[in-house]
């Protein structure tokens, strides 16, 4: 008869198990572990192979977290004046507070919106899903609707187009197009930090209001300021089958 092989517990990398457990996504995990805040078993870890199991405990800045069972993938429209992070040393809002009253998970964002923009932001406790549509080849289409306190530079839609050098940094947007006098749609599928403002401001085009009102498929429809819901199931596949397109 033939001896059995002991199966052995399922192992992962730390980075991987906090981004499973919606602290951060992997590559934020990874700073979070490489700046000493995560224990295992009581030892601080600062090595980003370690693997842990189902029996180890983890902590994050004192606190023990979990491997999430239930995914999560919400959409809020930020209002202006809050941050994008898990915390603010500065004591600014945080734009993941406005989901803690009916969410259970600890949830972060995935990319940006700087304090005075608002519009579409995707929060998420799946690490995977979070790295697919961050990564610099997803190519996702990010519109922005910019309205200015003056009239808009003559071309400044055309230049912007094409691409245009500002502090020895190319800006390229994939379409931009007037409205009327002080309103432009923009759409990105990079996006560099303040890629808009950086660009108007070089124009001297004073943003009154920067939106985000459509992420890929998604658009921001009729949600008020601070809305926000869960996607839909095939939201979440269209999402992830507009950035899998390309190579990774």
């Amino acid at each position: 008869m033939q001896g059995s092989v002991e199966e052995k517990p399922r192992q992962e990398r730390l980075q991987a198990f906090l981004a499973h457990a919606g602290v951060a996504s992997r590559r934020a995990s990874e700073k979070i572990i490489l700046d000493g805040r995560v224990s295992v078993n009581g030892t601080v870890i600062t090595e980003l192979g370690t693997k842990v199991g189902p029996g180890d405990k983890v902590f994050v800045d004192g606190k023990q977290v979990f491997a999430e069972e239930t995914k999560r993938y919400v959409l809020l429209n930020k209002p202006v004046g809050y941050v994008c992070s898990m915390s603010d040393e500065k004591g600014r809002p945080v734009a993941a507070d406005l989901l803690k009253d009916k969410y259970s998970e600890r949830l972060y964002n995935v990319g940006r919106l700087d304090m005075f923009s608002c519009g579409l932001i995707i929060f998420t406790n799946d690490g995977d899903f979070a790295k697919v549509l961050s990564h610099p080849s997803a190519e996702i289409e990010k519109e922005y609707v910019v309205d200015t306190s003056l009239p808009l530079p003559r071309g400044l839609d055309a230049d912007f187009e094409r691409g245009l050098r500002v502090d020895g940094v190319f800006y390229k947007a994939k379409s931009a197009r007037e409205l009327n006098s002080h309103r432009m749609a923009v759409v990105l599928v990079e996006g560099k930090n303040r890629e808009i403002r950086r660009v108007f401001e070089s124009r001297e085009a004073s943003i009154k209001r920067l939106c985000r009102v459509r992420i890929g498929s998604i658009n921001i429809n009729e949600m008020a300021p601070g809305e926000s819901r869960d996607l839909e199931p095939f939201e979440v596949q269209e999402l992830l089958g507009e950035a899998t397109t390309h190579e990774f």
